[in-house]
């Protein structure tokens, strides 16, 4: 599996989320008009827009920067797309999605 089927999944169970291409040809996943999450078109790079302080952590797990996106983004980048890959990489979707839905 890679990373783009990965989060394709995850997405589809998702509330309000849009697929689209950027200007860069990355696969984009947006809610109410803003991308929260992204793919490199080879695949290699899943990006996510993260709370800042959730953005600070994930720095600090393996193959994760931040991201030239600007502020809050990360890039996460695995060798290999094992369970620990997966989970990390739909968390920081769900989160990202999150972030920009309706505050209760």
């Amino acid at each position: 599996m890679t990373l783009e089927d990965l989060l394709a999944d995850a997405a589809a169970d998702l509330a309000g989320v849009t697929t689209g291409t950027d200007a860069s040809g990355a696969t984009t996943w947006s809610r109410a008009g803003s991308v929260f999450a992204a793919v490199s078109v080879d695949g290699s790079v899943a990006s996510f827009q993260l709370d800042p302080a959730i953005a600070a952590a994930a720095v600090r797990t393996p193959d994760t920067m931040p991201s030239g996106r600007g502020t809050g983004w990360v890039d996460f980048a695995p060798d290999t797309i094992d369970d620990h890959a997966e989970d990390r990489a739909v968390a920081w979707l769900e989160s990202a999605h999150r972030r920009l839905g309706p505050r209760d």
